[in-house]
């Protein structure tokens, strides 16, 4: 049975691409999440006034990799110190959250970004929100798989 994870690491494009090429990974499709404005579009969310941040929603199968592998993936997808922004991109909608599904999701992404603050590998604070999962709102069509339709390997990173 599949099981979906959330994440938020700036820019949704190379996101969801990343999470595509983890095997036991089934989909992942670029959207909107976190924020007050329901069904919101790309032009409301980049208003900075939706709340809502860019978000990769993953459907994967636990049997064959885990939410761990998922989270410890998005640790390395993104630089999790920058506060609303990655790269040249800022804004609120590109802030670094993971958005949990379960009480087990929720303990794991605490656990591991602790370990992370522990480890010492980043001199700055890790900014990381982890909240409560709530509804996901799929992006435009022309976001899905953009990276793919357009033949590039990344964005900016």
């Amino acid at each position: 049975m599949s099981e979906i994870a959330t994440f938020a690491a700036g820019c949704f494009w190379g996101v969801e691409q990343k999470f595509r090429m983890i095997p036991g990974v089934e989909d992942a499709v670029s959207g909107y999440s976190g924020g007050h404005k329901e069904n919101p579009t790309y032009k409301e969310v980049c208003t900075d006034t939706t709340g809502h941040a860019e978000v990769v929603q993953v459907t994967f199968d636990p049997a064959k990799v885990s939410y761990e592998t998922l989270v410890e993936g998005f640790w390395h997808m993104h630089d999790p110190t920058q506060v609303n922004r990655q790269g040249p991109d800022f804004g609120k909608q590109y802030r670094t959250a993971i958005f949990f599904h379960s009480p087990e999701q929720e303990a794991a992404a605490k656990k591991s970004k602790a370990a992370l603050e522990a480890s010492g590998k980043f001199q700055k604070p890790i900014a990381t929100e982890i909240t409560k999962a709530g509804p996901f709102w799929r992006a435009e069509e022309y976001h899905q798989r953009y990276l793919e339709k357009r033949g590039a390997a990344s964005c900016h990173f």
